[in-house]
């Protein structure tokens, strides 16, 4: 037989008993009834094998089996004494459990089923804060207290997820948290839009305190919480609207208090304004600026808090990474703590429950001193529970980790959620700062639009120097305390002032252009007398002060006008043109003062002014224009005497002019002084050709009297007594006009030019210094010539060197 014999294979039992045989009935009659008998034959001979094979196997064991038959009995009396051992131990355990093991585990049980009834109790209250999450965001959001709700509502939905999670009461409770967070957003927004608003545009006095700090503080933390970064941008609106608004109440505020303006009858502020004249428009002005200064003040004042509470945050994610770098150099030290909590205290608790009790209410830990398994012990929560839980309180706790106090002295909780980077806060300082930049911005292009509005007629262009000057000084004014303010220039209004001082600079030249035009056409080049405030102008020029003096009361003015005017020590005649001209020079160094912006400019028109001066008198002396445009007779040597003295008193003040703008300059404009030397020049050449037209006069006068000498009695002859008549009026036009040594070096030059026409005729007569009677007679004349011309007064020094009259003997 097989080890694999089965019957129940079906394969085996067909081949052991193939049924097959017989398995149709009917139709087969002796065949079917032999197969049958066959197949029992078969079967009794198995039967038979199996007898055998079992005898066989009894005969094999029969000793073992009489041997155990007869050690019944032995077997027996050993259960019965092992029966009677286990019971009088399980007596003993019986005992044992009663006297040192029931009470235990029963006090440890309880212990449990406490903790758990704690667990259970902290949960129910728990639930019942949660409950009560929605009415407290109520009650936080009708106070404003938008970061407290923002809080509650994180804590909240973080209890739900970990502590609450799978509750069925709570299941919408989470999706109503966030559709709540959502409208606290809105409400946030509106908040601040709405505190812009009312910060902006209220009363503009010197107050610039900031209008409720702690709420504006509250409202900036509630928005970073929220990632809420673009705020600032409402507060920049909420600028450019009130800036507007606070130029048309200035306006609306001084037009009422005009009676000559009918508001019914000029309905647009804007004509309104420009019917003002300028005293009233400059008190606007003014207003309007010391109204804009305040405004920036607050709004600096309120974006420094701002800032304050980003840096705050900021600050706080740096110090939240200094502890967890310093947590993570400790926790390498705890790692062996957290690993040895597999094994007993001689009290019978694992050191990790040792380690936690501290966290465990004061009773629980108390009664939670022991922890064991037993066989009867329920599985319960001891594992699954290990720690009690906490309330809300303590759930907040985790949140809100540290404090800090704003500027203001507000006290803010900086939740550990606020998830934003470094690179975005410092981002958004930067784009607060530039929204005070932009506020000066702001405050400059509505003030250039107001300056535009009231320059489309003209208006500014007519100002006359003193009203423009005061109008630059309070720009300026203003441009340097925005500055100061908010640190950066604005260029705007800068812009428009220079703009405006470039049209201030060509009417104020053109009108002191054409004035001096008209002064020349109408001045006769004839002496003027000298006030006494031309000489003490001058004389504060002489002192250092570049300036126009102060209008003295009428009392003091009593002195009377002088021949001449004194500049340190020497004495100039001048027309008057030059004494208004050397006023004119004045009023532009004086707006150089009052205007720097307008150095360069008003450098070049007043280049152009000396130089203008300088062409006009030339035009007008030397090349007799004065005849035709004033009516003289003819240009005299007077007129070119005293031509001569204006332009060499201007020459005198141009290095003081350009010291003056040189001091003015910067290092880089330096080269525009070379003007100053140009007209320098060009004086200095006109002047000497001046000289040149009085030498060149007495010239063609020697020329066509000596033309006519004879060498005869009488002596002196007529021609000398002529040349030395002229000599003389020469003398007394000019002595008066020119200093002493100008008037030697003049006459010497007419002196050469004599002798040069004398020698001419002598040689011509042939006249030689013989001893003769001829040159005897010459000599008499240039004796006479000699004494009356030294005769002269100033002259009486003067070398005239008449020996060179004679032609030199080879």
């Amino acid at each position: 037989m097989k080890p694999d014999f089965a019957l129940e294979d079906s394969l085996t039992f067909n081949a052991v008993l193939p049924w097959s045989h017989f398995s149709t009935a009917g139709g087969k009659g002796n065949r079917d009834a032999a197969s049958s008998k066959l197949l029992q034959e078969k079967l009794s001979h198995y039967l038979d094998i199996v007898e055998v094979n079992i005898a066989h196997q009894i005969s094999l064991r029969s000793e073992a089996f009489f041997h155990a038959m007869t050690s019944q009995h032995e077997l027996q009396d050993y259960l019965r004494k092992t029966s009677q051992a286990v019971k009088l131990l399980r007596e003993k355990i019986s005992k044992i459990d009663k006297v040192m093991c029931e009470g235990s585990l029963r006090v440890l049980r309880l212990s449990l089923t406490r903790n758990n009834c704690i667990k259970a109790y902290n949960k129910l209250k728990l639930m019942a804060t949660v409950h009560q999450t929605q009415p407290t965001v109520q009650l936080l959001l009708s106070t404003s207290e938008f970061v407290g709700a923002l809080d509650l509502i994180a804590t909240t939905q973080e209890v739900l997820q970990q502590e609450l999670q799978g509750i069925h009461s709570f299941r919408h409770l989470g999706s109503q948290l966030c559709e709540l967070e959502k409208l606290i957003d809105k409400m946030m927004i509106a908040e601040f839009s709405t505190y812009a608003r009312n910060d902006l545009n209220r009363p503009l006095e010197d107050d610039c305190q900031i209008l409720e700090e702690e709420r504006l503080v509250s409202l900036v933390f509630g928005l970073l919480k929220q990632r809420k970064l673009n705020f600032y941008e409402i507060y920049g609106d909420e600028m450019i609207i009130t800036a507007k608004n606070i130029i048309k109440q200035c306006v609306v505020n001084t037009v009422s208090q005009i009676e000559e303006i009918d508001t019914e009858v000029v309905v647009k502020l804007a004509d309104q304004m420009r019917m003002m004249n300028f005293p009233q428009w400059f008190d606007l002005l003014k207003n309007i600026f010391s109204k804009f200064t305040i405004f920036l003040k607050r709004i600096k004042a309120t974006l420094n808090t701002i800032r304050s509470v980003v840096f705050l945050v900021l600050d706080k994610n740096q110090k939240n990474r200094d502890l967890e770098d310093t947590l993570q150099k400790n926790s390498a030290k705890d790692s062996t703590v957290d690993t040895e909590v597999a094994y007993l205290t001689h009290e019978g608790m694992f050191i990790s429950d040792a380690f936690s009790e501290g966290d465990l209410p004061p009773v629980a830990a108390d009664t939670t001193s022991q922890r064991n398994t037993s066989p009867n012990s329920e599985p319960c929560s001891s594992d699954s529970v290990s720690e009690p839980e906490c309330t809300t309180d303590s759930s907040s706790s985790k949140e809100q980790t540290s404090s800090s106090v704003t500027p203001g002295g507000v006290e803010m909780m900086i939740g550990d959620d606020m998830k934003l980077t470094d690179l975005e806060l410092v981002r958004l300082a930067n784009n607060i700062q530039e929204l005070l930049y932009n506020a000066s911005d702001i405050c400059h292009d509505r003030s250039v639009k107001f300056l535009m509005a009231r320059a489309k007629d003209g208006f500014l262009e007519k100002l006359n120097s003193n009203e423009f000057v005061a109008l630059s000084r309070l720009m300026e004014g203003f441009i340097l305390d925005t500055e100061q303010i908010c640190g950066r220039k604005s260029m705007s209004l800068r812009g428009a002032l220079q703009s405006q001082a470039n049209r201030f600079v060509n009417r104020f030249h053109e009108e002191r252009k054409t004035k001096l035009s008209l002064l020349l056409d109408n001045e006769r080049w004839k002496q003027a007398e000298v006030p006494a405030e031309f000489q003490d102008l001058v004389d504060s020029v002489s002192d250092g002060r570049i300036s126009l003096p102060e209008k003295k009361p009428a009392a003091t003015e009593e002195r009377k006008p002088t021949e001449f005017l004194i500049v340190e020590g020497q004495k100039y005649a001048t027309v008057g043109t030059v004494l208004l001209l050397i006023r004119i020079i004045l009023e532009y160094c004086q707006c150089v003062d009052n205007i720097p912006s307008i150095t360069t400019d008003m450098l070049t028109r007043l280049s152009d002014l000396l130089k203008y001066f300088n062409s006009r008198s030339c035009q007008l002396v030397l090349g007799a224009g004065a005849l035709q445009v004033v009516g003289l007779k003819t240009i005299t040597t007077k007129n070119l005497a005293l031509s001569s003295r204006c332009l060499q008193l201007i020459v005198h003040y141009i290095p003081i002019i350009r010291a003056h703008f040189e001091a003015r300059l910067q290092p880089k404009q330096f080269s525009m002084l070379r003007h100053f030397d140009h007209i320098t020049k060009d004086y200095h050449d006109h002047i000497a050709e001046i000289s040149a037209k009085l030498v060149a006069i007495m010239d063609s006068l020697f020329d066509k009297l000596l033309s006519k000498y004879e060498v005869k009695a009488p002596v002196p002859s007529a021609c000398f007594r002529n040349i030395c008549k002229q000599m003389a009026k020469m003398h007394e036009a000019i002595y008066d006009l020119l200093p002493e040594e100008q008037t030697q070096m003049l006459f010497l030059r007419i002196n050469a030019s004599y002798k040069l026409h004398l020698k001419r005729q002598l040689a011509h007569l042939n006249v030689v210094n013989d001893g003769g009677p001829l040159n005897g007679l010459v000599t008499s004349d240039v004796a006479f010539y000699t004494g009356n011309l030294q005769a002269l007064k100033g002259l009486n020094n003067l070398d005239l060197n008449m020996a060179e009259i004679w032609e030199q003997k080879r």
